[in-house]
């Protein structure tokens, strides 16, 4: 016996003590791969996890709001017999995008000054029962509101201020009175809060490869450094939070032209996020999902990736064609031309159309 397995002439049949070797060596290299991959998984999930930040308003505001939507039960169809099925109710998210200063990516894009930060985008984002329909509505953040008083983290609360500026609700009292405010100015309990910081959209732009807009006019903006033609635009991640921010390029330089451009790049970034590919390439989502996290602040209910990966799946089946944009309906404050007020009747028939 030499050693070898006899089988044909035995040209190029390895020693059997050598093929053992190797396969052993095979089987270690991939046990170590999973292993690997397993412990990367793991990583990036505490990872994203860890990114997330919450605020409980819920505990904050307690009983004094708008009452909550009736419930429908999950369709068990929804989800595999061995998973919980995905919730399937109507649902309003208050999505506000911060110009806070905080950090140096926040500083080098334009944030507001270090003292604080305000609600530069304001939107009421309404989910329709089964979850393949959405009404996305703006508020103006030059809106002249009844600013109720909110609870603060010292334990006191502010003073009801009346005509003040919407955007003030944040600066004065964070996510807890931007939400309270939205609640007595619609009357619509918000589910959940939301709130991403510029650059967070920015990095979220580019994370999914920029994104594609048309604009109707000619921009020509030097604070925020905007300069585009009219027509068809990719943007990557600064020049679509440009875009998102420009007024004095645009019609007379109010917050309601910008807001026709906010909801322009909306539409876009759906239709982005479902042309993306994410689920067959991985890197990819994991970059989405660490821009996205890395910068987020939301409502103790949303504040896990689970949560959120949750969220997003009962959202499968809404495209960007099913996503109506539109603005409070709102006119000139009589006390001031450069500010605005809700427009009754209209605006109280929009929000009631959400409950």
């Amino acid at each position: 016996m030499t050693g070898h397995k006899d089988i044909g002439d035995g040209v190029g049949v390895e020693p059997v003590g050598r093929r053992s070797r190797v396969l052993k060596a095979a089987g270690l290299t991939l046990a170590g791969l999973l292993v690997l991959g397993v412990g990367t998984a793991g990583w990036a999930y505490w990872h994203l996890n860890q990114n997330i930040k919450s605020v409980d308003i819920n505990s904050a505001l307690g009983d004094d709001r708008p009452a909550k939507a009736v419930a429908t039960p999950s369709s068990p169809a929804s989800a595999s017999a061995s998973a919980s099925p995905l919730p399937s109710g109507a649902l309003n998210i208050l999505v506000l995008g911060s110009d806070s200063r905080s950090g140096k990516a926040n500083a080098k894009l334009g944030g507001g000054d270090s003292s604080g930060a305000r609600s530069d985008t304001a939107m009421v984002v309404h989910i329709d029962e089964g979850r393949t329909r959405a009404t996305v509505v703006s508020i103006p953040r030059d809106t002249l509101v009844t600013r109720p008083a909110c609870p603060t983290s010292s334990g006191g609360t502010t003073a009801v201020a009346y005509n003040a500026m919407f955007n003030s609700a944040y600066s004065i009292g964070g996510p807890v009175c931007a939400v309270k405010t939205v609640e007595s100015l619609t009357d619509v309990r918000m589910d959940h809060y939301i709130e991403i910081d510029f650059s967070g959209f920015a990095a979220l732009v580019d994370a999914l490869g920029g994104v594609t807009v048309t604009t109707d006019e000619d921009i020509d903006d030097d604070k925020s450094h905007l300069h585009l033609t009219a027509g068809e635009h990719h943007l990557d991640g600064t020049k679509a939070l440009a875009l998102a921010r420009t007024r004095h390029g645009i019609g007379d330089g109010s917050d309601l032209g910008r807001i026709g451009l906010q909801q322009k790049l909306v539409k876009a970034l759906l239709a982005q996020i479902s042309s993306a590919g994410l689920l067959t390439d991985p890197a990819k989502l994991y970059n989405v999902a660490n821009a996205v996290t890395g910068s987020l602040t939301t409502d103790t209910a949303l504040d896990s990736l689970g949560e959120l990966m949750k969220l997003g799946q009962s959202l499968k089946s809404l495209s960007s064609d099913e996503a109506t944009t539109v603005m409070m309906p709102v006119v000139t404050a009589p006390s001031d031309h450069n500010r605005v007020i809700a427009n009754e009747p209209e605006a109280s028939d929009l929000w009631a159309s959400l409950k």
